[in-house]
């Protein structure tokens, strides 16, 4: 039977993105986020208003996103709870998030000249995307308080061993996202690692012991 809940939190799963963006100094902003999808050589990314990232992207137009496997959840869940903004609003105070500049130096990644655009990419990620912005959209009902920015894939950055071997695609049964959803970290089916980020949303949920 189904109900009417009213649902509060509409994030049933995607796979987590580490968003590679140039700040005004010329240095590299690394962001966590999961609301991405992809078609063809396009990429939407849905992001805060309030975030470095976006204010990064609108001003320079350019970024990498990197995309993390289900190993690197502790680096990812380190970047939890930071922002690039030195004027932290008060409301992500609240939720328990803090100014960090050196994010690569904070989640212990390590940064790589792009070939295309200015942001540096992340060693570790094994899939690597440089992109050029080609528009931004307001979204967020009843008020607008983000944007869809629509980027290019100028390039991609793959291990090898993640591709079918002769081939240009990469092996699905090789390739294990890191997956968000409702907060929480998912690797292979199950939860994988407790989430700095659940926490400071104050999630209602639990994951057992056993599978954190």
């Amino acid at each position: 039977m189904h109900v009417v809940p009213g649902l509060k939190v509409l994030y049933f799963g995607t796979p987590v993105v580490v968003v590679s963006s140039r700040n005004e100094n010329g240095g590299t902003n690394l962001a966590p986020m999961s609301s991405a999808w992809w078609l063809g050589r396009s990429c939407l990314l849905g992001l805060s208003d309030h975030s470095q990232t976006a204010a990064n992207l609108k001003r320079d137009g350019e970024a990498v996103l990197n995309l993390p496997d289900a190993g690197m959840v502790d680096a990812v869940d380190r970047l939890a709870l930071t922002t690039g903004r030195r004027d932290v609003p008060e409301y992500k105070r609240r939720q328990g998030y803090r100014h960090v500049g050196d994010k690569f130096a904070a989640a212990g990644l390590t940064a790589q000249p792009s070939d295309l655009v200015g942001p540096a990419r992340v060693v570790q990620c094994p899939i690597q995307l440089e992109c050029r912005l080609v528009s931004a959209h307001a979204i967020g009902a009843p008020a607008v308080d983000a944007t869809a920015f629509e980027v290019e894939v100028l390039r991609t950055h793959v291990e090898e061993e993640l591709l079918i071997p002769g081939t240009s695609y990469v092996d699905p049964v090789r390739w294990d996202p890191l997956i968000m959803k409702f907060t929480e970290f998912f690797g292979e089916g199950r939860n994988i690692h407790p989430s700095r980020l659940a926490a400071g949303w104050k999630m209602p949920h639990r994951m057992p012991a056993s599978q954190a």
